[in-house]
């Protein structure tokens, strides 16, 4: 499972840069998985919870959802926010070293981070609503999306703490992730 993992988000980042992330109207389903930056940025939310453990694993992800929903809405309205891409490309380094520094994290601090994340990356996808669907319908489409790759990142983290050296495992998925992200930056 593991080697899964990163083979997706190693082939997944050798083919992107910041103009690929977004464009795809498509539906709200579709949209957080034609993006390396969305769909590795949820993954990660939820290593990053199972890493934590306890309430982390449904309070943190639940955090990003909500915020994610308020960007969404706010993005509708079309205001700029100058290098978006550049802040969500950040988030997924950052999401990256937290995984890599592997410490135990405060819920309250891992929501909060979490949490502006998820308003960025809500924000991007409000901006993005094919003006021939309903903001509704994209809007659940995208976080249902964005609640199963949660969902898959907390239980992929979790099965590989329970291997030998699993949390090494983690944060060598954690500086696959730290690759991506500063490919996006950069590149």
């Amino acid at each position: 499972m593991i080697r899964i993992i990163v083979l997706v988000l190693i082939l997944g980042g050798l083919y992107t840069n910041i103009a690929d992330a977004h464009g795809f109207g498509g539906s709200g389903f579709l949209h957080p998985l034609t993006g390396v930056d969305h769909l590795v940025a949820m993954l990660a939310v939820g290593v990053w919870s199972a890493q934590i453990g306890g309430k982390a694993i449904y309070i943190v992800p639940s955090c990003f959802v909500l915020m994610m929903l308020l960007g969404g809405i706010v993005g509708l309205e079309g205001w700029l926010w100058s290098h978006l891409e550049v802040y969500i490309a950040c988030s997924v380094c950052l999401l990256a070293l937290a995984i890599v520094w592997n410490r135990q994290q405060s819920v309250w601090i891992a929501s909060c981070g979490v949490a502006l994340f998820g308003f960025a990356h809500g924000y991007a996808h409000g901006l993005e609503i094919p003006l021939l669907l309903s903001p509704a319908v994209y809007i659940t489409g995208f976080l249902i999306t964005t609640i199963g790759l949660h969902v898959i990142g907390a239980v992929g983290g979790l099965l590989i703490l329970e291997e030998p050296k699993g949390a090494i495992r983690l944060r060598g998925i954690g500086i696959v992730i730290l690759i991506v992200g500063l490919k996006l930056i950069f590149f």
